[in-house]
């Protein structure tokens, strides 16, 4: 997870935001940007929290609900993954394609790791 939360540094250069939100309202544009640092923060800090204290996760009633909370917050990216994003944007584009696979097996991934924790 630590690793897709940096994975936000680049969005702005790759997605062309300097160009791509000129026309969007001042406070539009500080949404994009703003919202993405704290979706990137987050991820960081559930990740850390995972490094720092996966023991209590597993082994806590409070860790098991918080693996909960976090196989949600995956599932429903998931399925965002599938049903939020036009397939127009990656179908038939190689790069594309691949990062829409890898990041949804990632996404499934923990999302199935999250809900094992909770269940087990």
């Amino acid at each position: 997870m630590i690793v897709l939360a940096f994975s936000h540094v680049v969005f702005p250069g790759y997605f062309n935001w300097r160009e791509e939100l000129k026309p969007l309202s001042l406070i539009n544009r500080q949404i994009m940007t703003i919202h993405t640092f704290f979706i990137a923060l987050a991820v960081f800090l559930l990740g850390l929290l995972c490094l720092t204290s996966g023991n209590e996760l597993i082994n806590t009633r409070f860790g098991r609900r918080i693996s909960l909370g976090m196989g949600v917050f995956w599932i429903i990216r998931l399925f965002i993954q599938f049903f939020g994003y036009s397939s127009a944007l990656w179908k038939g584009e190689r790069f594309e394609t691949i990062v829409h696979i890898v990041f949804s097996l990632l996404f499934g991934y923990m999302s199935i790791v999250f809900f094992m924790t909770y269940v087990l």
